[in-house]
């Protein structure tokens, strides 16, 4: 039989066990996770991060809500469950904190208001009568017509960094990387992805694809291409439903393995397919195999060496390389650079560049100093091309060959809207300095005047000892022969 002692032992640790180890809340008692359906009237604010679940879709894989980004701002996405990844986020204009500030509403248009900025992300709809998710993931919102239902707004039309399988991605519509520096578009017959600078009028383009137009022509007139992810493994553009006009295959082309696709314009800057095998995320498919071939590889100013790869420095520096920058050169003190030279260097996406052919270094290194827009340029003294860079400085690769020379600008001050620490060192010094002058003038004019002083007091008052100047008498009789001069 067992002890009462042993009884009261064993209640002990099972209720320790508890209090340590709480039992999971009910799943029943989260009413968000049930809803397939927002009609008029509704209103919601944030809770329960990182993620807090507001509509679901019938078959539970996608949901919407407020989702965490970073450490207390908030977003609205759309989240694959499973995984926790988001295939769809909003990015309001300006960020959202996640406190009792934010509400979402929706009265024929979703609205994402904060109590102190107003309105910072809406569908712009009016007449809207539901919010529904498919099981595509797609956020629509839908009126009724009589028996007909149509949409007004759906996210499939403005993707985030991500477009799934099924979704048609348009020459409208762009994906932007979570870090918003690198961008992805369609043109008239082909695919691009570009870099982001604020201040740099066109985006300069570092990969592209070109429609093969292997099955189907692309015909002028008859509308814009569209592209779209395929659920057997590859990326295909279109003019018309019937057949593409270019096939980029995935590594599982043609196999046949089941699961949800995606493409994701990832922070680095390159383009990557997944494939859902039920348990992860699978690389399928990415646009550029070569890191020094990515702009971010190595940051600003920074060479690619593509051997191991490794990472150094254009200018060769051991103590880092020089800061980045945006915007151009061409504003108010643009011309406030330095420049240096480095051998043996080339742009991994210099058949998208801009260049020209010249007959010397000396030419080419011209042609960009006269250019307020240009940041650097790379000769090849064997082909003559030089090949200039009008953004500012990302990673070159490595080229082996001293023959190819790089010519580059790092501005010395920033713009006063970019501040710089050596602009606003070198204010905070002529402010110090302008300071120590007037103290030392006014102090030397000061002592003038006392010694002036001095010498009619010394002449109109009976002489005290030294000690004697600390009494009030003393100081008295100063004040009195000063006042009966006047």
């Amino acid at each position: 039989m067992i002890s009462a002692k042993m009884k009261l032992a064993n209640f002990l640790h099972l209720l320790l066990v508890y209090i340590i180890y709480p039992p999971p809340p009910s799943s029943s008692s989260s009413s968000s996770s049930e809803v397939l359906l927002i009609k008029r009237g509704f209103s919601t604010s944030p809770s329960q991060p990182p993620f807090h679940p507001i509509l679901n879709e019938p078959s539970g894989v996608f949901s919407f809500g407020f989702l965490e980004v970073g450490s207390s701002q908030l977003d609205l996405a759309v989240i694959h469950l499973p995984s926790g990844q988001p295939v769809w986020r909003a990015i309001p204009a300006s960020p959202a904190s996640w406190d009792g500030s934010i509400s979402l509403s929706f009265n024929g248009s979703l609205v994402l208001s904060d109590a102190r900025k107003g309105v910072i992300w809406s569908t712009s709809t009016v007449d809207g009568d539901s919010l529904v998710l498919l099981n595509s993931s797609n956020l629509q919102i839908q009126k009724k017509l009589g028996e007909a239902t149509s949409v007004l707004w759906q996210s499939f039309d403005f993707p985030s960094d991500t477009i799934v399988q099924g979704q048609n991605f348009t020459s409208k519509a762009a994906l932007l990387s979570e870090n918003q520096k690198f961008s992805m578009s369609l043109g008239f017959n082909y695919l691009a992805l570009y870099m982001e600078f604020n201040g740099v009028a066109a985006a300069p383009m570092y990969w592209k694809r070109t429609a093969l137009q292997a099955k189907a022509q692309i015909i002028q007139g008859k509308g814009p291409i569209y592209a779209r992810v395929d659920p057997i493994g590859f990326l295909g553009m279109y003019q018309t439903e019937e057949v593409p006009v270019d096939v980029l295959s995935f590594d599982t082309f043609n196999r046949g393995i089941p699961g949800l696709r995606r493409l994701t314009l990832e922070s680095d800057g390159n383009l990557k397919a997944y494939y859902w095998n039920g348990s992860a995320w699978v690389l399928d498919f990415q646009a550029i195999d070569n890191l020094c071939e990515l702009p971010s590889t190595c940051g600003a100013y920074g060479l690619c060496q593509a051997e191991q790869p490794r990472c150094g420095c254009l200018d060769n520096s051991t103590s880092g390389c020089p800061l980045a920058d945006s915007g151009n050169l061409c504003s108010v003190g643009g011309d406030e650079y330095t420049i240096f030279r480095s051998k043996g260097v080339e742009l991994a996406n210099k058949e998208l560049a801009n260049h020209l052919k010249v007959a010397s270094l000396e030419e080419c290194e011209q042609s960009c100093k006269q250019n307020c827009s240009c940041w650097g340029a790379v000769y090849n003294n064997v082909s003559g091309f030089c090949y200039s860079i009008d953004y500012p400085i990302q990673t070159l690769a490595e080229a082996g060959d001293e023959q190819k020379t790089g010519y580059f600008k790092v501005r010395t001050t920033r713009a006063s809207s970019g501040g710089g620490l050596k602009n606003k060192a070198g204010i905070v010094l002529l402010l110090v300095a302008g300071v120590l002058v007037f103290l030392a003038a006014a102090g030397f004019g000061a002592y003038r005047v006392w010694k002036q002083r001095r010498r009619s007091s010394d002449a109109s008052t009976v002489e005290c000892p030294y000690k004697d100047l600390k009494s009030g008498s003393s100081f008295r009789s100063i004040e009195l022969s000063e006042s009966f001069r006047k």
